[in-house]
């Protein structure tokens, strides 16, 4: 690994920053306040015990969460360069660990958006005098379509395809789902151009850099927070919030002995503070160098886990109200990820009075969560580009046509993801593009890398350089023995019970649906050993170049010597002739060293002839 860093302005041009501190903190609140605390964190924490979830989260927050943000985040401040660089000035024999995560960052962008499009219809569609999901007097509707009322329960069709209005607005108006991955499909033009309308935002968010970006995130960070407050304080007031609420906390002690309980507790953690993408690296590479990351990072991964916490209080309220009002047990009606957003809540906001006006809130929440996350990823990644070639992009009509040329192709791809099938290539995407194990992987060699190869001191040397003292000490511990081996242990468990993708635990994918999503995995993963077999033969290759130069150098002088010796022999002294009998004896050892007895004729050479 190199022995010094490069500090901000000592050579090149000024690295730009953010105006001020709260910038920075609004922009990383952003990203890792995301989709994942609204609709995974409440849902992992009812169907994992309650309350007795908590326990391996708080374990994995202290131990994983908090280490590995800090790590990152320090690592940028202190190099003030994006998710390659930096590690290529920490320790180059690592810098795979930059291109993998951006491999990552790229694929996660690309797919993330594709869930603003959904929500942008569906916002548009909560305009109308009816919300369009909570009848069946629509021309996608079928005639198994049924309503959902008040004190109803699911009603049963002779033939089994009875189907609530909600799913079918979800599956038939907005996704036009087809029956596999196989059959892609139409695009549906009306999902690409709220698609489109994401990737304009996100570009104008961020097309000035973080002079742009640090002012936007006033706004699209903040804005949130305000919404889950209004819908959250709506959610108390519900008739049945009490019993949600309870079914959300209610302590199982027992499932504390089950060891997905601890993976799932893991696997939140490494979503939802953003880790091993190199994003907070970016981030943190436009603070000042004195700014005291220490702290921030601290406070940082409290506010996102307290954030999660509050948000299941909003969630389960309104789910407990829904199970009231339609006499159903809360377990019938809770859900995670896309299915509580498009399916769940708006069932819910179905059966409240005023629906579209709490129908609007929630999905501008969304909206505004998700596009946070995006352009985060869309910087970091430009970031990381520009900080590779930083002669060509000091010109800031560069860096924008950069930006354009990602995110037009990121568009493009996305297209893909809009088609009849493409929700089977969403999840692909989610399911190993962006995978729990990559990212363990990832955390893991980062660990042993900062903790034994860097050294957890000098890195702590580092940070007292900016912050002007040492952080506490079970940060290091954490880099160089809990976090590896908690990541470990969680990675091989997570292969032991590694299961292939099932679309709704029922649909198979073909063998090349899963042959592309192994691609996807190990495009990124394979990043870091063939980067390190690159480096290792890189250098070797040019040792031999030098070694090979420098023989080459040694045999033409020697024999120049001798050649001139003989040319103009005379009769010599005895001082000359020793010189002579010595440039004879270094080409003979040379020669014969270079055939493998160099080592011991070394020892011959550095005793030089006694003269007489």
């Amino acid at each position: 690994c190199q022995e010094t860093i490069l500090k901000d302005g000592e050579k090149g041009e000024k690295r730009e920053q953010w105006a001020n501190k709260l910038e920075f903190i609004l922009a990383v609140a952003g990203h890792i306040i995301g989709l994942g605390n609204v609709w995974r964190f409440p849902y992992l924490c009812y169907k994992n015990g309650g309350g007795v979830f908590f326990i391996p989260y708080v374990l994995f927050l202290f131990t994983c969460g908090i280490p590995l943000f800090f790590l990152e985040t320090s690592l940028g401040q202190y190099t003030s360069q994006g998710g390659i660089t930096c590690w290529r000035k920490i320790c180059p024999l690592f810098e795979g660990l930059g291109y993998g995560s951006q491999v990552v960052v790229l694929y996660t962008g690309m797919y993330y958006i594709i869930i603003l499009a959904w929500a942008f219809l569906y916002l548009f569609s909560s305009f109308r005098a009816e919300l369009p999901w909570a009848s069946c007097h629509n021309s996608w509707n079928t005639n198994g379509c049924f309503e959902h009322s008040h004190n109803q329960t699911f009603p049963v069709d002779p033939n089994g395809k009875s189907v609530s209005s909600v799913v079918e607005f979800w599956e038939r108006r907005i996704l036009g789902l087809s029956d596999g991955i196989d059959n892609i499909g139409n695009i549906r033009w009306d999902l690409a151009l709220c698609l489109l309308l994401a990737w304009v935002l996100c570009y104008f968010c961020i097309w000035n850099g973080v002079k742009t970006t640090g002012k936007v995130v006033y706004f699209t960070a903040t804005f949130p927070f305000v919404m889950l407050v209004v819908l959250l304080v709506r959610g108390l007031t519900l008739p049945g919030a009490k019993d949600g609420i309870m079914f959300y906390l209610y302590p199982d002690p027992s499932r504390l002995t089950d060891p997905e309980v601890w993976m799932d507790a893991g696997s939140q953690i490494f979503y939802s503070y953003g880790v091993c993408t190199g994003v907070l690296t970016s981030l943190g590479s436009y603070n000042k160098y004195n700014n005291n990351c220490y702290r921030d990072c601290v406070y940082l991964c409290l506010l996102n886990s307290l954030t999660s916490f509050v948000a299941g209080f909003a969630i389960f309220s309104v789910l407990g109200f829904m199970a009231k009002e339609q006499g159903l047990d809360i377990s019938m009606v809770a859900e995670s990820g896309p299915g509580l957003a498009f399916i769940a809540y708006p069932r819910a906001v179905a059966l409240m009075p005023l629906p579209q006006l709490w129908a609007i809130f929630f999905f501008i929440m969304v909206i505004f969560l998700g596009l946070d996350s995006e352009f985060v990823y869309q910087e970091a990644l430009v970031t990381t580009i520009s900080d590779m070639y930083p002669s060509f992009f000091q010109n800031n009509c560069h860096r924008k046509l950069l930006l354009l040329g990602i995110n037009v192709g990121s568009f493009l791809v996305g297209l893909v993801m809009v088609t009849e099938g493409g929700l089977y290539i969403f999840q692909l995407f989610d399911y190993y593009a962006c995978s729990g194990m990559t990212l363990l992987l990832f955390a893991i060699l980062q660990s042993v890398c900062i903790g034994w190869v860097y050294g957890g001191d000098r890195q702590y040397d580092n940070i007292k350089d900016m912050i002007g003292y040492r952080p506490w000490p079970f940060m290091k511990y954490c880099w160089q023995y809990f976090t590896p081996a908690i990541c470990t242990c969680t990675f091989l468990f997570s292969l032991i019970k590694y299961t292939p993708l099932k679309f709704n635990n029922t649909y198979e994918y073909p063998w090349w649906g899963y042959a592309i999503g192994g691609l996807f995995t190990l495009s990124s993963t394979l990043m870091v050993p063939l980067w390190i077999l690159y480096a290792v033969f890189k250098n070797t290759t040019t040792a031999a170049k030098n070694t090979c130069h420098i023989q080459f150098k040694f045999i033409r002088q020697t024999t120049l010597n001798i050649i001139w010796s003989v040319s103009s022999y005379q009769i010599p002294d005895e001082r000359d002739s020793l010189s002579k009998h010595n440039d004879l004896l270094k080409l003979c050892l040379f020669i014969w060293g270079s055939c493998g007895k160099k080592k011991k004729l070394l020892k011959a050479e550095k005793q030089p002839l006694k003269q007489n």
